[in-house]
């Protein structure tokens, strides 16, 4: 598997399809490895691309109430 940077949105889903396969991989091994990275990689481009913005604590009151 060739890792790179994640830029355009095909790398984005070829990475999820490829981490799908690799996931459970056992503990000790290069594919372990090689998910580690590419679910790091795919986490910077998800922070990137659709980040999460927070809360505003008195909403999230509301929203609990």
């Amino acid at each position: 598997m060739e890792l790179r940077p994640i830029k355009p949105e095909k790398d984005y889903r070829n990475g999820l399809k490829c981490l799908e396969v690799i996931f459970n991989a056992p503990i000790d091994t290069k594919e372990e490895d090689e998910a580690e990275i590419l679910s790091l990689l795919l986490e910077n481009y998800e922070n990137e691309h659709y980040p999460i913005e927070s809360t505003d604590p008195i909403e999230a009151i509301k929203i609990r109430m």
